[in-house]
């Protein structure tokens, strides 16, 4: 293969349909799904190894540490991470990435894929890669087809021109993209056998897509390379400029550009695949026992078929007792209860509590920071208590509250702790007491994570409250900066 391919992994989404393990604030490429690992470091994993350059990761300005900690625990250097001022579809994001590395590499085959989808046999997808880049080579737009196993609604569909062979081990021209169709479209498509799932996964160079965006959608085009030619650096990642961000069109690359160009090929795969679209997926992937259950690891299915019971706290013990096709999920502050067949409608819950004004809609009880992470333990009218896990060799901000005073308690390794003026060293079972007003800062000096227990008592206890003095993560001003 040659040493060209660049993967280019999307990271965005809202996070709505794997509710409540996946929220807006922490979506479902940065959990831990299936196994060990969150499906944005399985799909670093798969799009890595000889032949694949470090990847280009564009995300939210919300998920820039997390991308950068995930990586790193899987010993992955990111070849650079663009910023997204916000959201506007894949179209942008896409180009966004091409146009940055043709200043370097115009060439430069891109290997673009969501971070959240589930690939069981990454050597299958590898080889796949390869057979298909002698076609993208020479100018075609190559799209990945998945072979259906059933007649599913959910997804988009990719047909085959005439005389194309559905499992071919090389590209294959592509007649037309097709709409999500209803359940007879479904299954009259898969008995025709001439039709893959659009996977959204892509293989084509650099300048070959920018050319598309040429003839296809200048109107995101021009936008889309001001926001690059602006885009300024802030530690290591890019920032797009966000008033050139501002005025790009929301569109999805088959919208802009899939559908209407005529250099396409579709690479079959028939290796299986997953986009992990709802709890009934998740079901299905994770393999189900003889009785059809899956259960997590504090969760106990008694007399029950059929069901996903899964609970994501040591501190919660899920039961579930002569359920038939039944998604029971329990964080620490929210629990799902579903039949398998209603598993679409999570979003439709995500939607009702936020009318409802529910933090449990977008927030997520355990809080990523670039240093670490914190999750509410309790809260009151006028306090709060936290567990706060500091990394080894991380600080967080100088800063002051306005409305808040705070009690911190070391329970693991060591705290260096600023208040004012003086600087001192706490260990396990110390604790300090931090005025409203004061000027403080925690960090961690030690070889282990330091834990400690914040109690924080006030009229005003949201994460905005906070001044920032110094930042090594150049964060500014505001909850997460």
């Amino acid at each position: 293969m040659t040493d060209f391919v660049y993967p280019v992994l999307l990271c965005g989404g809202s996070g709505t349909r794997l509710w409540p393990l996946s929220r807006k604030a922490f979506p479902k490429q940065f959990a831990r799904l299936t196994g060990e690992e969150s499906l944005f470091q399985g799909a670093a994993r798969r799009l890595a190894g000889a032949g694949f350059a470090a990847p280009v990761v564009i995300t939210g300005n919300d998920f820039r540490f997390i991308v950068v900690e995930q990586l790193a625990a899987i010993q992955t250097g990111p070849q650079a991470i663009l910023i997204e001022p916000e959201g506007r579809n894949t179209a942008p994001a896409v180009l966004a990435v091409a146009l940055h590395l043709q200043k370097h590499e115009p060439k430069a085959l891109m290997l673009v894929a969501p971070s959240d989808h589930v690939v069981p046999d990454d050597a299958a997808f590898r080889a796949a890669v390869q057979a298909a880049v002698p076609t993208a080579l020479s100018g075609a737009l190559v799209t990945f087809g998945i072979t259906p196993t059933r007649p599913e609604t959910g997804y988009g569909y990719l047909e085959l021109a005439g005389g194309a062979d559905p499992r071919a081990t090389t590209p294959q021209p592509l007649a037309r993209f097709v709409e999500k169709p209803d359940a007879d479209r479904a299954a009259r498509m898969l008995a025709e056998g001439r039709y893959l799932w659009n996977a959204g996964i892509f293989l084509f160079t650099a300048d070959t897509l920018i050319r598309a965006f040429e003839t296809h959608a200048p109107d995101v085009l021009a936008p889309v390379r001001r926001a690059v030619e602006a885009a300024t650096m802030d530690l290591s990642f890019t920032r797009l400029d966000a008033s050139a961000w501002a005025t790009v069109p929301d569109i999805s690359i088959d919208y802009a550009i899939m559908e209407k160009a005529s250099n396409l090929a579709v690479m079959p795969f028939t290796a299986g695949w997953s986009d992990l679209g709802g709890w009934d997926a998740v079901w299905q992937e994770a393999g189900p026992d003889d009785a059809g259950n899956v259960a997590s690891a504090h969760a106990t299915a008694i007399g029950c078929e059929g069901s996903l019971l899964r609970s994501e706290s040591d501190r919660i013990e899920l039961v579930g007792i002569g359920l038939t096709d039944i998604i029971a999920v329990a964080t620490t502050d929210a629990v799902l209860v579903a039949h398998k067949s209603q598993s679409q409608r999570v979003k439709d819950a995500v939607s009702a509590l936020k009318a409802q004004g529910r933090m449990q809609a977008t927030a997520f009880p355990t809080d990523h920071r670039p240093w670490g992470m914190f999750e509410s333990l309790v809260v009151g009218a006028r306090f709060q208590v936290k567990r706060i896990v500091v990394n080894p060799g991380a600080s967080l901000s100088l800063q002051s509250h306005h409305h808040r005073s705070e009690h911190w308690i070391v329970v693991q390794g060591t705290a260096r702790v600023t208040v004012d003026k003086e600087v001192r060293l706490l260990t396990e079972n110390q604790s300090v007491y931090i005025p409203l007003g004061a000027i403080h800062r925690m960090e961690n000096p030690g070889k282990v994570p330091m834990i400690l227990i914040e109690v924080q008592t006030g009229s005003y206890l949201g994460e905005d409250d906070i001044i920032r003095y110094e930042d090594v993560y150049a964060r500014g001003q505001g909850a997460k900066g």
